[in-house]
């Protein structure tokens, strides 16, 4: 037994309640897991350590204390013995000596941490009061409760309970009219109906994303200095309907950390890996992104440890942990099992967006087949004869500059880090990870005597951010990618590169912005851009200064930097042998291929094409030939952040890190489970995949018990486990073990259902209790650890805002989509990088559910930040919970608040009945219970004295309303400044931001 039964004469000591906390505390730093910095060569985290014999004497012996050497030490009245070190400030208190004193003679009785045993089904306990347990929780909580010499609370009244559990399960207040029907119904299973709804409505799914979402630290910006936007709200709605689904949490967990590596991966499946995408980005131009990818890889390691494990696994990135058997190989071995993967953003398909392009295209073409009537002549000039003679001079030109070219194959490609793949039109991609400065080389063999130019194409393609080149990762910001220097070698000679043009309208570097001479010019940091026209095809032309002999082999070395881009694309690599110096034009491969053709061997459509091609370069047609081209633009489609397994040949490698500095890598590690849990399975491949399966294993001892931990902390304000984000040594030991391992089997056993283990829990008699305390009971336990009476929290930040909107009636219930920006005071951004501003949505999207505002990381959503809400720069399990003086100003005065109480102050001045009904109608709209009397009369008081105060000032009373008394809606602007402000006091009701 973990507790000693009331009135035992000597309490039994248990070691990982009573001992192993002291240890752990006290001890481990020098005498723990840490080798670094293990003194005496002495561990007393394992049982080795502390009860083995050390040649003649041990740390600890069972039933004799004055043969135990380190109870002797800690106990010594001579310093230089005593052990914890006086200087250490870590002394033992007189209970803990005790404890330790007892549970020696008791036989020192080692066991294994509990956390890192698997749990097992325990049997139900023998309770005194049979008929008050509903379910086996029950049982356990009533047997604590026995052992103690307390009782069980009463049950609370019907309106609260409705209360407690609409806001458990869906996140929002019942509407008096659900409460009522609640309350009225005398049916057994009412509550039971009434909870199976809740469970089913779409409510559900937002209620909970938001508790994983802190986990998984969502936000809509990349954080750092910059904080640009970021499109990830896909996997936000992901969650939503994964939890409206009841996905089991095996699944769920699967999807999130390997979705894309699963057979045949559905975009739901590959949109769910945003999970780990949730990491900050820099975006500093100076930045390594090697650097800031690998703290972002800590950050993930450190992720998956809390939300699954339940461990500190942060504390191992720069040396073995001081408290739990994790070290810091262990650490990057669990790394390397989420590193090799690439980071895309994906396009989601859009059938109502194809269908718009397919439309556009088509108009597209009408217009451009109307071209040729635009075509500006002189008075008595032939219209056809003008057209005809001016395309005829264009043709003349463009063939008499046109050259042939071949594309070469490289028979080699290699760069510094991306992967580079040989395509089968000769075109390289590029994919992987990028450094600060890219470098491609490019091997060709043969090569054809008398080169005299090469061509570089830089082509877009569906596989490249917002589908390249130069676009970018972040939304908002348009990237360059830049060509720094091109160098062309001729059996290992420089073969030097005299003149360069391009097709560019315009270029972010140099004087000449249609020339690419500044990517042969002998500096990398001036060169070749794709500034303005980001996502096109772009192409560059360069000449030699003499024409190649026969070489045996050719090789290009291309440097690539970037400008808030990715420097990943598609390349293709060109020659030719004319004479000619080649001009590069802004022209499609089609109509480069036909003007290299007669022109009277064409047929009708493709002289149409050539055509085409000359009236939309025409400067004549500008105008018209612009809206053709943006026509022909794709429209832009929602994306979102995803992993995508690397390939096979091509695995990225993990190091050990010294001190866990990025620019101190060590040797290699190969992927592998910590030793202190079960292994990986043999025969399974050490990847993501196999990390995801194996943490929901059924023989994981941890993620059960930390789910259904979190769940139980999510309800009763406090953890089985205190300490939900650590079940390690420094955390707490369960108060109720025995049902924290029922939850948790029978968790796995009705398969990793959460619906099931919410009902389970809020059908329980323990949850159904009053959360009335007693003074006899406060003091006894005034944290509720016992759980004799039911829970009484603080509502959530997000839970506030949202129900004040419910309660005024404004409340948008529509589900997923972009995010969305309420009003908020003045300035909250104004802090940041850029001072962006802060323009609120209108509409609907103005009091839509909390869950999907705008969340950036360096200004934080004001009345959010206030409450305690997270920023969505790490993950957290557990939420503070604060109260300050703040608080109770943002419910005052936010011109957030102050705008849903006009609205609901309108709402009270336009409602039929009396002003006592409107009373009780409002309170019911916040509190859902019915006023008492002694209520009613204290809030008709306080209404009728603004109204008598506002009836003085109409100034005041129209500014509170917020009507306009010039545009003559201020007849009843004193009734709903009056209404607005019984609002604005009621918002303010402890009660108000109260479940319970």
């Amino acid at each position: 037994m973990w507790f000693a039964s009331a009135g035992a004469e000597e309490p039994r000591i248990d070691f990982n309640r009573d001992i192993r906390p002291i240890l752990s505390d006290k001890c481990f730093h020098c005498h723990g897991p840490d080798a670094a910095t293990r003194e005496a060569d002495l561990r007393l985290d394992h049982r080795e350590g502390l009860l083995g014999d050390r040649g003649g004497y041990a740390a600890f012996v069972g039933g004799d204390v004055e043969q135990s050497e380190a109870f002797r030490r800690i106990t010594s009245d001579d310093e230089s013995e005593r052990m914890p070190p006086p200087d250490a400030k870590k002394q033992l208190t007189a209970a803990q000596v005790k404890a330790l004193k007892t549970w020696i003679e008791q036989g020192a009785k080692w066991q294994r941490h509990w956390a890192f045993a698997a749990p097992q089904r325990p049997t139900l306990p023998s309770v005194k009061d049979s008929d008050w347990p509903r379910s086996a929780i029950d049982r356990f909580v009533l047997s604590r409760l026995e052992s103690e010499g307390l009782a069980p609370s009463a049950p609370a009244d019907r309106y609260t309970l409705a209360r407690r559990v609409y806001f458990d399960l869906t996140g929002l207040p019942p509407t008096p009219a659900q409460a009522d029907a609640f309350v009225s119904d005398a049916a057994p299973d009412a509550y039971e109906r009434l909870v199976d709804r809740l469970l089913a409505s779409p409510e559900y799914g937002q209620r909970w994303a938001r508790k994983w979402l802190d986990l998984a630290r969502y936000a809509d910006t990349n954080g750092y200095e910059k904080d640009r936007e970021r499109e990830i709200w896909p996997y936000r709605d992901w969650v939503v309907e994964a939890l409206n689904a009841d996905m089991p949490l095996d699944q769920f967990t699967v999807e999130q950390i390997a979705g894309d590596m699963l057979p045949r991966a559905s975009l739901s499946q590959r949109i769910a890996t945003g999970f780990h995408r949730n990491t900050m980005l820099n975006e500093e131009g100076g930045i390594d992104p090697l650097e800031f990818r690998f703290h972002a890889m800590t950050d993930r390691v450190a992720t998956t440890g809390t939300t699954w494990l339940g461990l500190t696994l942060g504390c191992t990135q720069c040396h073995d942990h001081k408290y739990d058997p994790v070290t810091q190989r262990e650490y990057y071995q669990l790394m390397a099992l989420l590193n090799n993967a690439d980071e895309p953003e994906m396009e989601i398909p859009d059938p109502a967006l194809d269908a718009v392009d397919r439309q556009n295209r088509k108009q597209a073409d009408q217009l451009a087949r109307q071209l040729p009537r635009h075509w500006p002549v002189a008075e008595g000039e032939s219209h056809e004869a003008a057209l005809d003679a001016a395309f005829t001079k264009w043709l003349k030109r463009m063939q008499a500059e046109q050259v042939s070219w071949t594309s070469l194959r490289p028979v080699e490609a290699t760069s510094n880090l991306p992967l580079l793949t040989i395509e089968r039109d000769d075109a390289v991609f590029a994919s992987g990870d990028t450094a600060k400065v890219d470098v491609y080389t490019l091997r060709f063999q043969p090569v054809p005597a008398g080169v005299t130019a090469i061509r570089l194409e830089a082509l877009p393609d569906a596989r490249l951010p917002e589908g390249g080149p130069g676009t970018t990762y972040y939304e908002g910001t348009r990237g360059d990618f830049f060509l720094g220097e091109i160098e062309l070698f001729a059996d290992g000679e420089a073969a030097p590169l005299a003149e360069a043009s391009h097709s560019f309208a315009a270029n972010r570097f140099g004087k000449n912005p249609v020339s690419a001479e500044l990517a042969i010019d002998g500096d990398l940091q001036t060169g070749w851009s794709v500034h303005g026209r980001q996502g096109e095809r772009h192409v560059a032309v360069f000449c030699l200064n003499r024409p190649l002999a026969s070489p045996d082999q050719l090789q290009l070395r291309m440097t690539f930097g970037r400008h808030f881009a990715s420097s990943l694309g598609r390349f293709r690599i060109a020659y030719t042998t004319d004479s000619r110096r080649p001009v590069s034009r802004d022209l499609t491969p089609e109509v480069e291929a036909l003007l290299a053709r007669p022109f009277g061997g064409l047929s009708a459509d493709e002289r149409w094409t050539l055509r085409e091609a000359f009236l939309l370069q025409a400067p004549e047609l500008e105008k018209h030939a612009a809206r053709v081209r943006e026509l022909r633009k794709p429209r832009e489609r929602v994306s979102t952040l995803v992993f995508q397994e690397r390939p096979p040949e091509n695995p990225r490698p993990t190091y050990l890190h010294r001190r866990g500095e990025y620019l101190q890598p060590t040797e290699p590690v190969e992927p592998a489970a910590p030793q202190v849990l079960p292994p990986l399975p043999q025969d399974a491949p050490r990847d993501r995949l196999a990390l995801a399966r194996w943490l929901v294993s059924r023989q994981n001892p941890l993620t059960a018990r930390v789910v259904v931990n979190r769940q139980w902390a999510a309800v009763f304000g406090r953890g089985l486990v205190p300490t939900v984000d650590d079940f390690g040594m420094q955390g707490e030991p369960p108060s109720h073990p025995l049902l924290l391992d029922w939850l948790a089997v029978e968790f796995m056993q009705q398969g990793w259902s959460l619906k099931r283990l919410h009902r389970m829990i809020v059908l329980s008699a323990t949850y159904r209790q009053s959360s009335h305390a007693t003074p006899d009971l406060l003091a006894r336990d005034a944290d509720n650890v016992l759980l004799a009476r039911g829970p009484r929290l603080r509502l959530e930040a997000e839970m506030i805002r949202d129900a004040t909107l419910a309660a005024a009636g404004v409340l948008t219930r529509r589900i997923g989509g972009p995010p969305v920006r309420p009003p908020q005071p003045d300035g909250v951004t104004e802090s940041a990088y850029g001072r962006p501003s802060w323009n609120a949505s209108q509409g609907g999207d103005r009091y839509r559910r909390s869950l999907y505002t705008f969340v950036k990381r360096t200004a934080p959503f004001a009345m959010y930040n206030t409450f305690d809400a997270p920023s969505g720069e790490a993950c957290v399990a557990r939420r503070d919970v604060s109260n300050t003086a703040l608080q109770a100003l943002t419910l005052l005065n936010d011109v957030m608040f102050m705008e849903t109480a006009r609205h609901m102050g309108r709402s009270l001045s336009r409602k039929p009945g009396s002003e006592e009904e409107r009373l009780r109608w409002a309170f019911r709209r916040l509190l859902t219970r019915p006023p008492r009397a002694e209520e009613l009369t204290a809030l008709k008081s306080y209404w009728e004295k603004q109204r008598e105060r506002l009836l003085e000032s109409p100034p005041a009373a129209a500014t509170i309303a917020g009507v306009d008394r010039d545009q003559g809606d201020a007849d009843d602007a004193v009734d709903r400044a009056a209404w607005t402000l019984l609002a604005r006091a009621l918002f303010s009701l402890d009660e108000a931001v109260t479940k319970d």
